[in-house]
């Protein structure tokens, strides 16, 4: 029986999880390699740190009542995104709110994680760990690996010729940059275009002599400002937009998207994208087609080789006197204190089960927490992986025999390795992927019940943002103001606007009365369908 959770990380997924184990009457032991809490989201100016850390200017590309803990809002006076120093308060806020630090030891690194010679019967680990030079060896009943996936640089070189041997400017990986200083008066190129990529391209170009992005990617900018100003995330993260693009042939879904994407500006014509591409990446940024258009941003190809101080790319043009070359160029995962035979298994999140546990173990003891790419916020998505997992831990869920899980990995599992650029590809539906373990946690609401039994609620529920309450109204772990926090997200989310008093007092909770009364046939019918035939695997982004 696990009593004991060993929890490596004191990032969102680790104070998630130390919170978890506790609500299950588990012992968690958080190990945290750093002084503090905050993982990535810790900013500090020093770039010697081994800790990979966001950038000065970084601002959340999912709005607060989109990311935050199921059971724990953003203070309602936070504006929707937020810069690291907010993220940050807030860690600190939920971490007192339930005494999580007495759990965190801190300045501990994990040396190694081990299975216990009697792992077939226990599912015990021994974990080494190192503080001040003092090595211990603990044993516990579970391990929570909460790293992430942002650990390793990855810097792909050897696929632009010259780089290593010929280019004599400067080039660095984004984990690196902290803020402009030292690109002020240099042309500088920009290598993916990611959502690093396009925001540092657009915050070089202010003071850069000139900023050169380049992509082998189709990429389609969106906006965090939505219909009518709202966060673009809580429009379009619906329970009724997710059934929809179910029920619609996905070449119809597709058109539409990109319609969408197109009615802000024609991707086409700025070269970032053609609606006939098959593959694609979504990327946030208000400000990169306006750099665009003025010319303070200009965008490339793929490039084919370096000089010593040009780049020379695959349509045969070529940029002068090129400074800096930065790389933006996302990370690749590692677990080196996991014992070889659990390394070696994990490609990525698809050799897990779940994305989560590794399939081939006797016992179901060791977890990945956070190790996914959603549509919607990381953070929400391995809080909902930590509540399940704790359940499994403590007896409540139960888990497939382990021939039954290899089977659906080696489902999953493409039949060649992937590059480490191509993650993107692994990103998953937010509303399918939070629906498949909140089944598995017994927490997923049922919209077609609430409709008999709470139709405002339901309603909203259905047409409304599908935020991270919604998985505490039912279910272990169920939470008394779920319920408000639902029915007032929409003023939460504009109370931060609120500071000049305008004439016209005007409530749209009237026309939301009559929307609700007008969809409640709709809403009936789509809480049918949606119950009967939705597919936990399914993505409207694949």
């Amino acid at each position: 029986m696990v009593r004991r959770v060993a929890v490596i990380g004191a990032g969102a997924a680790g104070l998630a999880s130390v919170k978890c184990c506790l609500d299950e009457g588990l012992e968690p032991t958080c190990f945290e390699s750093s002084e503090d809490i905050g993982g990535v989201w810790r900013y500090t100016d020093s770039t010697d740190s081994s800790r990979v850390i966001v950038y000065r200017s970084v601002i959340t590309n999912t709005s607060k009542e989109m990311s935050c803990f199921s059971d724990f809002p953003f203070p309602e006076g936070f504006p929707s995104y937020l810069p690291h120093s907010l993220v940050l308060e807030y860690f600190r806020m939920y971490a007192r709110h339930f005494d999580l630090l007495r759990h965190v030891r801190f300045q501990t690194t994990v040396l190694s994680v081990r299975k216990r010679p009697d792992f077939t019967s226990s599912g015990q680990w021994e974990v080494v760990t190192e503080t001040e030079g003092v090595r211990e060896s603990h044993v516990f009943d579970a391990v929570m690996v909460c790293t992430g996936h942002y650990q390793e640089p990855y810097l792909p070189l050897a696929s632009f010729p010259g780089m290593g041997s010929r280019f004599k400017g400067q080039q660095l990986h984004s984990r690196e940059y902290r803020d402009v200083q030292a690109f002020r008066g240099k042309r500088v190129l920009v290598v993916g275009i990611g959502n690093t990529g396009g925001d540092l391209s657009v915050e070089l170009s202010r003071v850069a002599a000139k900023v050169f992005l380049s992509t082998r990617s189709n990429t389609w900018v969106i906006s965090r400002v939505s219909d009518h100003g709202f966060p673009f995330d809580m429009v379009n993260t619906t329970r009724f937009k997710h059934l929809l693009e179910w029920l619609l042939p996905s070449a119809l879904a597709r058109r539409i998207r990109f319609r969408k994407f197109n009615s802000w500006f024609n991707h086409t014509n700025y070269g970032l994208a053609s609606s006939n591409s098959s593959k694609f990446k979504i990327i946030v940024n208000e400000e990169l087609p306006f750099c665009l258009l003025s010319g303070t941003v200009v965008l490339k190809p793929n490039v084919k080789e370096f000089t010593e101080s040009s780049a020379v790319f695959e349509d045969g043009t070529t940029e002068e006197n090129i400074d800096v070359v930065l790389f933006a160029t996302g990370y690749n995962f590692s677990f080196p204190f996991l014992e070889e035979s659990v390394r070696s298994a994990i490609d990525d999140n698809r050799s897990l089960y779940n994305c989560i546990f590794p399939p081939q173990l006797e016992k179901p003891t060791l977890a990945i927490i956070g190790l996914i790419q959603l549509t919607g916020s990381i953070m929400v998505g391995s809080e909902m992986q930590a509540r399940w997992v704790t359940g499994v831990f403590a007896g409540w869920n139960k888990l497939p025999p382990p021939s039954r899980m290899m089977a659906e990995v080696l489902k999953r599992k493409p039949p060649v390795k992937r590059n480490p650029h191509e993650r993107e590809n692994l990103k998953m539906s937010f509303i399918s992927y939070m629906d498949k373990i909140a089944a598995c946690a017994g927490v997923k609401p049922s919209v077609l019940r609430l409709l008999l039994t709470d139709p405002q609620l339901a309603l909203a529920i259905l047409f409304g943002p599908c935020s991270p309450y919604q998985y505490r109204l039912v279910g272990r772990g169920s939470w008394s103001g779920a319920r408000a926090a639902i029915l007032t997200q929409w003023q939460r989310t504009l109370q931060p606007l609120g500071t000049r008093a305008l004439g016209d007092s005007s409530s749209s909770s009237s026309g939301w009365c009559r929307l609700c009364l007008l969809a409640l046939p709709a809403a009936l019918t789509a809480a049918f369908l949606f119950s009967k035939y939705s597919q936990p695997g399914w993505s409207p982004w694949a």
